[in-house]
């Protein structure tokens, strides 16, 4: 299940978004998690099961009507698990009428999401 990122989430939302090729930097890591705080038109959600907290995806708003994910990572343990897909499936089924569509890192994945439907 998806949940919306609040402060008491800081740390675990920085542990997986550390994963991501673009975020390695600490200082880097910080002004992006500031940003989703801060910044209307990004919004950070995590994927819970149970009580364990196993995934994260971050989205821009561009223009109405179109959503960029721009970070999307899962806990190397539950890798290949189908949990990013159903992370991106839900995005979507979140915002009807609302085009959900990678960024220049996520595009590959989001396009395979689409190929390889996972039932929710």
């Amino acid at each position: 299940m998806l949940i919306r990122f609040k402060k008491s989430y800081e740390k675990i939302a920085m542990g997986l978004l550390s994963f991501m090729p673009t975020e390695k930097d600490l200082k880097k890591l910080q002004v992006t998690v500031k940003e989703y705080e801060e910044n209307q038109n990004w919004q950070l959600y995590l994927w819970k099961e149970n009580e364990d907290v196993l995934g994260i995806i971050g989205t821009i708003k561009k223009e109405d009507g179109v959503v960029h994910i721009q970070h999307i990572c899962v806990t190397p343990s539950h890798r290949h698990a189908g949990i990013g897909t159903k992370m991106v499936q839900e995005l979507r089924s979140m915002m009807p009428g609302v085009t959900v569509c990678g960024n220049e890192h996520t595009a590959s994945f989001c396009e395979k999401c689409e190929a390889d439907p996972i039932q929710l």
